[in-house]
């Protein structure tokens, strides 16, 4: 088996466009000899508007924009990219290849072609895998340097073959080859059918975004019970309270056996509490709570923030 990491630069992605200027791959043996290297560059049809992953940034690709329009669009190239991702004995990889992929399926659509057909790995994740760090996406660049890597950014080719030092930088530390890395890491492929995509997945990543999910549900069957909670209360008319309309971080409010004896007193003592920051003017949070919540409480002009324990005492008083 052969194995092929490739990676897709766009002049702009949308939700439901990706316009394709660079494809760019790498082709190896199993020993990481490589065979084959090329960018091969696409008329996008459409202007640059580059963006970083979140939409923000402008990204600077390495190549001389005017130079794309010389070149035929994505439908000539389509042939050979689809011929070597489809090979039965090449094994397709790239970095958050999913992204890649669906760049593809959208241009397919786009020129009206027949979907690609394809397995996939994903370097990305067998390295989130591999260092248990799941609750971030780590950058090529980030990987790269990690693994000791150089290599330009966002040249296409040259992003598959950092993709490509990176698999083999793994395959040597875990004494295994390409295959052996995703069975030692049990990975599935990801595929591409009929215009339909699946993911990769590894056995790690699911338990995590299991894990995930479920606590999630249970943040939300907390906020729930605490606003029904917090519905039933009614405020007495005088206290000590009177007039401070109280605000918790979330991880108080997710705390029910914290948070619910807390409101017994706020209420009990004239206050009332609020789930909206901008109608409290006492916050309550822990010490070295950076939640978004605290962040924007911290901005609010004449709002008091108080950590728990001051708000215990003050309680207590």
């Amino acid at each position: 088996m052969n194995l092929v990491f490739f990676d897709i630069e766009c002049a702009s992605v949308y939700k439901t466009s990706a316009k394709i200027c660079a494809f760019g791959y790498v082709a190896c043996d199993e020993n990481f000899n490589i065979t084959e290297k090329e960018d091969i560059l696409i008329n996008p049809k459409g202007a640059f508007h580059l963006t970083d992953s979140k939409g923000e940034h402008g990204l600077v690709l390495p190549y001389k924009y005017a130079d794309f329009k010389k070149y035929p669009d994505f439908r000539a190239a389509y042939p050979k990219i689809k011929a070597l991702l489809e090979d039965k004995n090449n094994i397709v990889a790239g970095h958050a290849t999913y992204n890649d992929v669906n760049y593809l399926n959208l241009e397919t659509r786009r020129f009206s072609l027949p979907s690609f057909n394809f397995e996939f790995s994903d370097t990305q994740l067998l390295y989130m895998t591999m260092t248990g760090g799941y609750s971030r996406q780590y950058g090529l660049e980030y990987i790269a340097k990690d693994l000791g890597i150089d290599f330009t950014p966002h040249r296409a080719a040259d992003d598959a073959y950092a993709t490509m030092r990176i698999a083999e930088a793994m395959c040597r530390a875990n004494g295994c080859d390409f295959t052996g890395l995703e069975r030692l890491f049990c990975l599935t492929r990801g595929k591409i059918e009929n215009y339909g995509i699946t993911k990769p997945v590894t056995a790690g990543f699911y338990e995590y975004s299991e894990s995930q999910r479920a606590a999630k549900e249970e943040r939300s069957r907390a906020r729930r019970d605490f606003y029904i909670y917090l519905s039933r209360k009614k405020r007495r008319h005088e206290g000590k309270l009177k007039g401070l309309v109280f605000n918790f971080s979330r991880c108080i409010e997710d705390d029910l056996a914290l948070s619910e004896p807390l409101l017994d007193k706020i209420y009990a003592a004239g206050g009332t509490y609020t789930q909206k920051l901008n109608r409290c003017n006492i916050y309550v949070s822990p010490v070295g709570d950076e939640s978004t919540r605290t962040r924007s409480a911290a901005l609010r002009e004449g709002l008091k923030m108080i950590t728990l324990e001051e708000f215990e005492e003050m309680l207590n008083e």
